[in-house]
């Protein structure tokens, strides 16, 4: 997607930082994915059943997001210091358990949660990281859903219980947890 602003001679600069550029770059990416996602077709509650498998993906992990990432939510050493996390146990630099979490985050509403009736979500059941994610790994979203339900004391209440596994370019686990989502039913059970 281009930006016609952004390509006015002179427009975003700020004295050389380049950061301007880098927030125009950025946006332009945002713009992209929100295009995206409202090209697919989002899923309803009645859509999800037990057994159902969603995939999504590939997700390239960027080396400037990692840090970016690690820098503002879980600046350990070896999230943000290449030169010490390449002696460390790692052998390099890995992303955050939490940043991967948001990635599959991300997937999985351009999967199936846009758009669709859900607003919450009371927690996950367990998360694990089995392995490292590493800048320049192309992750793929897997979500198996567990359950579908009413809520048995409050019927306009869509409950979601599924797994998300997250696989590199190898095909090694990276991610695996358990999720709920609720689903705002209130419309769907008027009629």
């Amino acid at each position: 997607m281009v930006n016609a602003i952004a390509s006015v001679p002179g427009y975003g600069k700020s004295r050389g930082s380049g950061k301007s550029s880098a927030r125009v770059k950025k946006r332009d990416q945002s713009n992209e994915i929100r295009a995206r996602m409202h090209r697919r077709k989002r899923m309803k509650f009645n859509e999800f059943y037990a057994g159902q498998q969603i995939s999504a993906g590939p997700y390239e992990v960027k080396l400037d997001e990692v840090l970016e990432f690690a820098r503002a939510y879980d600046p350990q050493w070896f999230h943000v210091d290449a030169d010490a996390a390449a002696n460390g146990p790692f052998k390099g630099l890995i992303a955050s358990g939490w940043h991967t979490c948001s990635i599959a985050m991300r997937l999985i509403v351009e999967a199936a949660l846009a758009d669709s009736e859900t607003y919450a979500s009371p927690g996950l059941n367990y998360v694990k990281w089995p392995q490292p994610v590493r800048p320049a790994d192309r992750l793929t979203l897997r979500a198996t859903v567990i359950e579908v339900r009413r809520s048995s004391s409050s019927p306009q209440l869509g409950i979601l219980r599924w797994r998300w596994q997250l696989h590199n370019q190898h095909e090694v686990e990276v991610l695996d947890l358990e999720a709920t989502s609720f689903f705002e039913l209130a419309q769907e059970s008027q009629s």
